[in-house]
């Protein structure tokens, strides 16, 4: 109740002013002045537009003089050659006006600095095409799948109730189901409020196998059929690592374990919840691929895929010969970038372990053209995912599709306080306090996932075009380029470029060393094969 105190200070002022005109008419002033902060406040409380004033009010205006002269600030950061932050401020105003569906344009040129190395932008024609239809669409679903799912290209990424608090992810999914696209539920299971919302589901099952467990917490195959039978339910997503922190489990304290929580994951209360580093229930490629194929079977042949942050390159290719053997395929992988990641995770997790996006993902889209099996598997990438570039990049380096965390918690009005893991989210995003939640209007916040969501495809639709091209699918690697160093760039094709069809089933060696790695992996087992 802290976050209250200015608020009821001003109003106790306001009272003792209006006592004290007994004495003097001169305590008319006071009486004015701490009036209309009392009544600013009492607005705060109740409007529905910004969640830092219902829970923060009259002192919450302070965050608002601050971007008033944030230009400014970010000018004098620009001169004295400074770092703002991990998140730049551009791609977070981006983001915000998009939400808002306020004008994102800006004079005077980029904000880029377009002479540094690493400076990368994407070619245009000099006959550029007009796409009316931004409703970008990509078909998940391979020969066994007899349910395949229409998916959005820009989806909303995995992130659980329970990180996450019912209002937040009810205003994420009442968001996806009013703009036509999907939203990835995490792995703390299917809850009241992703079903009150009504949009599609990927249903995550992490190592926990929430929603779908025994007592002990092994997977419960009835209890999954359940869910996935769920006509909300589109894809199953089997998680086997995130970007945040690859190889590392997790726990829910018991004392953040709310009834509802505890509905949603299937767990007791008065209990620590685990999620283990690793699955119980499958320890070599071969039976990892046969899970995915049981999944499969037990949701009547809904799309079943896994995601995961690259680690060990062999170990990825071990699962690509567990499908050739096994003659098992997953409709889509997921490739999570470690520069992802909305949740707390451990310091040294979040910087040094796992692969960045790029890498992984075009480590892994090549891997599959060499095995032959690409145009069966759908690709789908995360990790910073904001803004229409960086879905063009993406997809030009070889996705198929990309999921959005950050971007849309921004959206329904995370300011990144990184108070996530503390349950005191100022905004009611992060946190399960239910006075805390009041502060984030559903509506209101599920129309800025839409308009967040929309706006950004129609800027992706405007890039595509400039690009001469019909559809964002057509981005290849060669349309972009990068800055090596002064007077000197490369094209996306020659640092990423496409490895031939099939090479690794053949035998072909290759400059990357994929041939030499490919051998030393086995269907059998994620050791590698000793020369």
């Amino acid at each position: 109740m802290e976050r209250y105190t200015v608020f009821a200070g001003v109003a106790a002022l306001t009272l003792a002013s209006l006592i004290a005109l007994i004495w003097s008419v001169w305590f008319l002033i006071p009486l004015i002045v701490f009036g209309a902060l009392t009544v600013l406040g009492v607005y705060d409380v109740i409007q529905p537009d910004h969640s830092i004033l219902r829970n923060y009010p009259v002192i919450g205006h302070m965050r608002f003089l601050f971007e008033g002269i944030r230009p400014e600030i970010r000018q004098y950061l620009i001169e004295s050659d400074q770092d703002e932050e991990p998140f730049s401020r551009d791609e977070r105003s981006i983001i915000y006006q998009r939400a808002k569906g306020v004008e994102d344009k800006r004079p005077f040129g980029t904000q880029q600095r377009v002479y540094d190395s690493g400076y990368e932008w994407i070619t245009h024609s000099v006959v550029p095409k007009r796409l009316d239809d931004h409703d970008f669409r990509v078909s998940v679903g391979g020969p066994d799948c007899k349910q395949p799912y229409n998916a959005s290209i820009y989806n909303i990424s995995a992130m659980s109730f329970g990180a996450l608090s019912g209002n937040a992810i009810e205003a994420l999914n009442t968001g996806a189901a009013k703009g036509g696209f999907a939203h990835d539920t995490g792995e703390g299971g299917i809850s009241t409020h992703h079903r009150k919302g009504g949009g599609d589901l990927i249903y995550q099952l992490g190592s926990g196998y929430f929603g779908a467990r025994t007592p002990d917490g092994r997977f419960d195959p009835e209890k999954f059929k359940a869910q996935a039978a769920n006509d909300q339910v589109k894809m199953i997503e089997l998680k086997l690592s995130q970007g945040a922190k690859p190889g590392h489990g997790g726990m829910l304290p018991a004392s953040k374990i709310s009834e509802e929580i505890a509905e949603a994951r299937g767990v007791p209360m008065g209990q620590d919840c685990i999620s283990p580093a690793s699955h119980p229930e499958f320890s070599t490629p071969i039976e990892l691929i046969e899970f995915v194929g049981r999944l499969r079977e037990l949701s009547d042949g809904k799309p079943v895929g896994f995601k995961m942050c690259i680690g060990h390159r062999r170990e990825f290719m071990c699962i690509v010969k567990a499908m050739l053997e096994t003659g098992i395929v997953p409709d889509f992988i997921v490739i999570d970038g470690k520069e992802g990641g909305t949740g707390a995770a451990p310091l040294e997790f979040a910087n040094h372990i796992g692969m960045p996006l790029v890498e992984g993902l075009t480590f892994a889209h090549n891997t599959l053209r060499g095995a032959g099996l690409r145009e069966q598997v759908r690709i789908g990438a995360s990790g910073k995912m904001v803004t229409a570039f960086n879905l063009a990049r993406i997809l030009a380096l070889g996705a198929d599709w990309a999921n959005s965390a950050r971007g849309f918690m921004f959206a329904i009005g995370c300011i990144q306080a990184q108070a996530c893991h503390t349950n005191a989210c100022p905004v009611g995003v992060a946190t399960q306090d239910k006075l805390r939640q009041r502060a984030l209007v559903v509506p209101d916040k599920a129309e800025r996932v839409r308009r967040f969501h929309q706006n950004t495809l129609k800027a992706l639709a405007e890039m595509t075009g400039a690009a001469g091209l019909s559809h964002p699918s057509d981005f290849l690697p060669h349309h972009l380029l990068m800055r090596e160093k002064a007077r000197d760039m490369v094209t996306g094709e020659e640092i990423y470029p496409y490895l031939p069809s099939g090479f690794l089933a053949r035998g072909e060696a290759d400059e990357f060393g994929y041939l030499e790695r490919w051998n030393r992996a086995r269907a059998e087992s994620f050791e590698a094969v000793m020369s």
